[in-house]
Formats: C-alpha cells, sequence, structure tokens
C-alpha cells in the first residue's frame, strides 16, 4: 500500500534531527508541506536543504522556535497556518530524555521538563484543533516513550511527563474524534539517533557505535535496534487517510521491548 498526503500540511517539532527529520522527510516524500520546528537555524536550514533535496517539488518550512516559550508557539503557528494555508497534521515531537534520583530532580528540573515535553503539547494542540475541527480533518501524533507506561527506577522526569502526555492523548482524542480529528501517541523505543551517539561517548567509550548499538539490540525480540525510517513509516500511517479508523491509542514502537503493550 502506497500512503499519499497530497494536500496536507504538517507541524513537526523537534523536526530537525533523529524521528523528527525521518518523519518530515516521509511526509514530504508523501506530497505533503511540512514545517520543521527546532531551536537551531542553521539545523533546520541544513535539514530543510536535505529533505528538498530528497523530495524534489516538497514545500518545506523551517521555523526557529523554542518550544518551551508560549510566545515564541504563537509566532510559529501564525506563520505556518499563513503560509501553507492551514494546518492538517499536528506532530509534537520535541523532548529530550531527562531522568535522575527522585530525591535529587529540583522543582526547576520537574517545571523545565513539563514545559518541554508537555505543555508545549499542549499549547500547539490548542491552537490547532480549532481549525482542524472547523474543516473536519485533523491528525495529531503526541511522540512519547514506553516509559510512559512502563517506568524504571530513576525514571523521573521524563516518565512522568510522558506518562501525563499519554493521558492528554486520551483526553483530547475523546473530544476531538467526533469532529473526524484523530489524536494518538506513539511510544518509541530504541532507534539509532543522535541521541545515543552521546549515550555512547559516556557509556562504552571503547566500543565503537557499531558494536554499542548491536549489543543493545540482542535485547530486543526482534533482535536489533530500530530505524528512523521505521518509525516515520507508522506516522505517516497514523498522519493519512489510511489511519481513518485509529484514535486514542498509544502505539510502542520498540521491536517488541516493552513489557506491556
Amino acid at each position: 500500500m502506497q500512503i499519499r498526503m497530497d494536500g496536507r500540511s504538517a507541524l513537526i517539532t523537534g523536526g530537525s534531527r533523529g524521528l523528527g527529520r525521518a518523519m518530515a522527510l516521509k511526509f514530504a516524500q508523501a506530497g505533503a508541506d511540512v514545517a520543521i520546528v527546532a531551536r537551531r537555524p542553521e539545523v533546520l536550514n541544513e535539514t530543510k536543504r536535505e529533505i528538498e533535496a530528497a523530495a524534489p517539488g516538497a514545500k518545506v518550512r523551517a521555523c526557529p522556535c523554542d518550544v518551551r516559550d508560549p510566545k515564541q508557539i504563537q509566532e510559529t503557528f501564525q506563520a505556518v497556518v499563513k503560509d501553507f494555508g492551514k494546518l492538517d497534521i499536528l506532530v509534537n515531537n520535541a523532548g529530550t530524555s531527562v531522568r535522575g534520583k527522585f530525591e535529587e530532580l529540583t522543582d526547576e528540573v520537574w517545571q523545565e521538563d513539563f514545559n518541554l515535553k508537555l505543555f508545549a503539547a499542549v499549547r500547539f494542540c490548542r491552537l490547532a484543533l480549532p481549525g482542524m475541527k472547523q474543516r473536519r480533518w485533523g491528525r495529531i501524533i503526541n511522540v512519547l516513550n514506553t516509559a510512559a507506561k512502563a517506568p524504571a527506577g530513576e525514571g523521573a522526569p521524563t516518565a512522568v511527563s510522558r506518562a501525563a502526555g499519554m493521558a492528554m492523548t486520551k483526553v483530547l482524542s475523546k473530544e476531538a474524534a467526533p469532529f473526524n480529528v484523530l489524536v494518538n501517541a506513539l511510544c518509541v523505543g530504541r532507534f539509532v539517533t543522535d541521541q545515543w551517539l552521546d549515550h555512547h561517548k559516556k557509556q562504552a567509550p571503547e566500543k565503537t557505535f557499531e558494536q554499542y548499538m548491536g549489543d543493545m539490540g540482542k535485547t530486543i525480540p526482534v533482535g536489533r535496534v530500530g530505524d528512523a525510517e521505521e518509525f516515520a513509516s507508522v506516522a505517516c500511517l497514523l498522519a493519512s487517510d489510511a489511519g481513518s479508523y485509529v484514535a486514542g491509542v498509544a502505539i510502542n514502537v520498540d521491536g517488541g521491548a516493552s513489557p506491556v503493550v
């Protein structure tokens, strides 16, 4: 089945690298106009050029924005709608993995994590919903991680903010589905991304990156770490007409690694 998204427009936060970049590329290749949102203009512009080269004819907008700032969110959303004419698809993907011992986490660490991962998504959803409901077509994908369902010790604040994002997804899906606005979450397992380059340097500098990821893959039922394009394919399904009967779910994309579904 070939999934097409012609005539649709999408905004992807955390869109300059990793899974966000992979989703933006996949959406553009499927025919959608794509706005990629991240903090660093130079990285955004580089990714914009890469996507345009790989998806000739695609309309790609690079939007520098700190999604922790409500004013920047408002300005970015308005600029994208002005440029594209509408917004059909919102992917809330911005975030990093912050974790530590519970009693050592300060209020500032908690607030920073919730601002980045939860409140940014809340604010973008609040802006996007009216237009989607009016046109009776919309897709919202909240990118979480599997810790939202099965948190481990020393997993806060990330596991907690992601669990809140999963609850928001469920609440919003119930309100939006009658308007054909479908809200879902994707819970990320382990994929080859820049984030793991940093972990590799800290955890196993004596190994090559390939050896490090290979060892990690042995703990996953499918026997390997995922490729970002595989994640993007699942997102593309949910963001298109092909996902027209999927609403209010949080899908694990983790090669079978999670203990719960």
